[in-house]
């Protein structure tokens, strides 16, 4: 994972493949922690899908470059 705090755009990634599998809507406030940023995410996460829950466990929070968004 890299450093999270003053980053744009932050989403979810598979721990297997790196591959992206969501992208948090929200810009992370400047004053909150990694921990917080990663907490705020998983928790967003969590309120999409019933299985989502089980989704996370092989998920981690990451910053998105710009180059992996999809135009």
């Amino acid at each position: 994972m890299k450093n999270l705090h003053g980053s744009v755009t932050i989403g979810l990634r598979e721990k297997e493949t790196n591959k992206v599998i969501a992208i948090y809507p929200y810009t992370p406030d400047e004053n909150d922690s990694d921990k917080d940023i990663e907490d705020k995410v998983k928790f967003w996460f969590y309120q999409q899908s019933c299985s989502a829950e089980e989704k996370l466990k092989e998920c981690y929070v990451d910053v998105i470059e710009q180059s992996e968004l999809v135009h």
